[in-house]
C-alpha cells in the first residue's frame, strides 16, 4: 500500500517527504548513497507546432484553400478536397494556356455548355453563309431573324437542311444540262458509245479506276476472233450452269477388232469357255509380260471384266475410254469417245455388258460395252469423282455418284431422275464402297472423315473422324467382306472393320510407299493373302496380309502408278496403269 501511495504522489511531494525522512532518520553508514533526481530529456527532435496551432485555430479556412504549386515542402497532411481544389489566382505553372489539366474539356481550353444545340448552330451557320440570314440567338429582334430579310422573305425562311427534294432534283438536272451544253459541240454520240474512247471512260469511270495510259481504237483481227470465241464459250457455260448439265460432246465409238461376232455368232465381249481359276492360292508377279499403249495422256483407272477378266477397261486423261483384249490378242478392241475432258472413274455392271464413266466435263455416261452406244447421260452441273452401281442384281438400275460439291447423288437410270441425295460431307466425295450385303455403303471425303450410310436413307449411321486422320482417296473391300483397306495420304494403308462398329484395326497397318498427294488405288489378291498399291514414284508394292510386311516391290511406271488390279482368275497376274499413258501386265 505504501508503495502504491508513493507512486500516486507527485514528484515534488515525493522529494519533500524523502528529505524530511532523511533528517529524522539518518541512514546507517553501510547503506547506499542517497538518490539524486535529474531533469528528464527526450531524444525526439524539436517540432515547430506553430503550423499545427494555426491549423487547429483555422481548420476550415486552411484546409479549403488549394496547395501552392510553387512550395516544395508541405508541413502537414492535406486532405483529398484540398489536393483537388481548383486553382485560383495566378496561372498554373505547368499549363501552357493557364489552365490545369483537370479544368480542360477541349483542346483549346475550357468551353462552357451553350444554350443552343450543335445541329441547330451548324444549320443556322450554313444558312447564313448561303442565304444571308439566320435565326437571332438572343431573340431580341421582332422577327427573330438577323441578316438579309429580303432573302428571308423570298426563300420563305427555309434553311439549308430543309430544301424540298423537288428543288434538289431540279437543281441537279439544271447542272447536268449546263454541263452537257458546255460540251455539246465537242462530244460525238458515237464516240460516247465507243468503249475504246476517252469520253466513254469519263462517262463510265469508276472511283477506283487508275489513270488510262493508252487506248486502242480498233482491235486486230486476232483479238476480234478471240473475243468472239470467248463470248461463245461464256454463253455455253452460262447455259450449261443454268440447266445443270455438263458439256455437250458428240458421242461416238470405234471398233478396232477384226469382227464383232465370231463364226458361232458370239459377241466379242463373250468370255472364253475355258476361262477358269487354275488354283486357289495367289502368287506375287515377278516379270513384265505385256504393255498396252494407246492413250495419248495418262491413265487414271483400270477395271477387269467382272468374274472372267478377259477384257480390261481403262479410263484416260485424253477423254477416251478404251477396252483391251487380255486373253487372246492383247490389242485394243474398242474406243469410247463421249467426254469433253479427262475421265475420272469407270465402273462395270455386274454382267459387264454395260459400264459407267465419269469425266471432268461434269457428265456421267452409261455405255453399252458391246456396241459402244451411250444409253443415257446424267449430270448435276458438278464434277463427279466416283460412280458406282448398286451391286445387287435386282438394283442394277440405281446409280450412286460422289460429287465435288460434297454430295452423293442417287439416280434411277430407268427414269433418269434423282431419287436421293446424301448431303453430310464437308468436302468432295472420293469413294463409295458397299458393305454388309449391300445394305450399307461407306464414303470417304476430302474432309478427312469416313461416313457410313444406310442405302436409301440420307442419314449418317456412323461418323469416323479423328484428329490424326488424313484424307482417304481410295478404298477397297477385302474378299471376305469383313475389312476395308483405306489409302491414307500420310503414306499408310489403314484397315477398318465392316462389322457394326466400323472400328480401326490398330494392329494392321501397311506402310513404306509414298502416296502423299496422289489417289493411288489399293487392292487385294483374290484369296485375300496380299495387299497391293501403287505409289507416287511409279512402284507397285505388295504386303502380306497376316504379317503386314513388304513382300515385293516392282518398278512399273515412269511417274505415278495410279491404278493396280489383280486378275480375278489367273492368280499370279496383275495389271498396273500410270500417268505415263501405259498399262502394263505382270506375271
Amino acid at each position: 500500500m505504501d508503495l502504491r501511495q508513493s507512486y500516486a504522489k507527485s514528484d515534488g511531494e515525493y522529494e519533500e517527504e524523502e528529505q524530511v525522512n532523511q533528517e529524522e532518520n539518518p541512514p546507517p553508514p553501510d547503506s547506499s548513497p542517497p538518490r539524486i533526481s535529474l531533469p528528464s530529456k527526450s531524444s525526439a527532435p524539436t517540432v515547430d507546432d506553430t503550423t499545427f496551432a494555426l491549423t487547429v485555430a483555422g481548420r476550415n479556412r486552411i484546409f479549403s484553400n488549394p496547395i501552392d504549386p510553387a512550395q516544395h515542402v508541405v508541413a502537414y497532411n492535406p486532405t483529398y478536397d484540398q489536393l483537388w481544389a481548383p486553382i485560383c489566382g495566378p496561372a498554373h505553372p505547368y499549363a501552357k494556356d493557364g489552365l490545369a489539366q483537370g479544368m480542360r474539356n477541349h483542346k483549346l481550353g475550357f468551353v462552357e455548355n451553350a444554350a443552343i444545340d450543335t445541329f441547330v448552330f451548324d444549320e443556322q451557320y450554313n444558312t447564313f453563309h448561303k442565304y444571308g440570314y439566320a435565326a437571332d440567338p438572343s431573340g431580341s429582334s421582332g422577327t427573330n431573324y438577323v441578316g438579309d430579310l429580303d432573302a428571308l422573305q423570298k426563300n420563305n425562311g427555309i434553311s439549308v437542311y430543309n430544301i424540298p427534294q423537288s428543288k434538289q432534283r431540279k437543281r441537279k438536272l439544271e447542272k447536268k444540262i449546263e454541263r452537257q451544253e458546255d460540251g455539246a459541240n465537242d462530244v460525238d454520240l458515237d464516240d460516247v458509245n465507243n468503249p475504246a474512247s476517252e469520253n466513254w471512260l469519263k462517262k463510265n469511270r469508276h472511283p477506283w479506276a487508275g489513270k488510262k495510259q493508252g487506248v486502242e481504237v480498233e482491235l486486230t483481227e486476232e483479238q476480234k476472233k478471240y473475243a468472239e470465241e470467248y463470248a461463245v464459250k461464256k454463253a455455253e457455260k452460262e447455259k450449261g450452269s443454268d440447266n445443270n448439265t455438263g458439256e455437250v460432246v458428240t458421242e461416238k465409238s470405234t471398233f478396232h477388232g477384226k469382227e464383232e461376232k465370231d463364226y458361232q455368232g458370239r459377241s466379242w465381249i463373250a468370255p472364253p469357255k475355258d476361262a477358269k481359276a487354275k488354283n486357289d492360292q495367289c502368287y506375287m508377279p515377278k516379270r513384265w509380260i505385256h504393255t498396252w499403249s494407246g492413250h495419248t495422256n495418262g491413265v487414271s483407272a483400270i477395271r477387269f471384266f467382272p468374274k472372267q477378266g478377259h477384257l480390261l477397261l481403262s479410263a484416260g486423261m485424253d477423254s477416251k475410254v478404251k477396252i483391251w483384249d487380255v486373253h487372246n490378242s492383247g490389242k485394243c478392241m474398242r474406243t469410247y469417245m463421249g467426254h469433253g475432258k479427262a475421265v475420272r472413274d469407270i465402273s462395270f455392271s455386274n454382267d459387264g455388258t454395260k459400264f459407267l464413266s465419269a469425266g471432268y466435263d461434269k457428265n456421267i455416261k452409261y455405255w453399252d460395252t458391246e456396241t459402244g452406244q451411250v444409253i443415257s447421260t446424267f449430270s448435276t452441273g458438278k464434277v463427279p469423282y466416283v460412280v458406282k452401281q448398286n451391286p445387287d442384281d435386282d438394283k442394277q438400275n440405281i446409280l450412286l455418284a460422289g460429287m465435288h460439291d460434297k454430295k452423293i447423288v442417287q439416280w434411277d437410270m430407268n427414269s433418269g431422275k434423282i431419287t436421293q441425295e446424301y448431303d453430310q460431307h464437308l468436302g468432295a466425295v472420293n469413294t463409295i464402297t458397299f458393305v454388309d450385303d449391300n445394305r450399307r455403303f461407306v464414303t470417304s471425303s476430302d474432309d478427312k472423315s469416313l461416313r457410313v450410310w444406310e442405302f436409301g436413307i440420307p442419314v449418317v449411321i456412323k461418323y469416323i473422324s479423328e484428329p490424326h486422320m488424313h484424307s482417304m482417296p481410295a478404298i477397297s473391300l477385302h474378299p471376305n467382306s469383313n475389312w476395308l483397306a483405306a489409302q491414307s495420304l500420310d503414306n499408310k494403308i489403314l484397315i477398318y472393320s465392316t462389322r457394326e462398329r466400323f472400328q480401326l484395326n490398330k494392329k494392321k497397318m501397311f506402310a513404306g510407299h509414298i502416296v502423299a498427294g496422289y489417289a493411288c488405288q489399293v487392292n487385294f489378291s483374290p484369296d485375300g493373302q496380299y495387299v497391293m498399291s501403287g505409289d507416287g514414284e511409279g512402284k507397285c508394292w505388295f504386303w502380306n496380309w497376316k504379317t503386314c510386311k513388304v513382300s515385293r516391290t516392282l518398278k512399273c511406271h515412269e511417274g505415278v502408278c495410279i491404278g493396280v488390279e489383280w486378275h480375278p482368275l489367273e492368280q499370279s497376274k496383275v495389271a498396273t496403269c500410270g500417268w505415263d499413258g501405259l498399262i502394263k501386265y505382270w506375271d
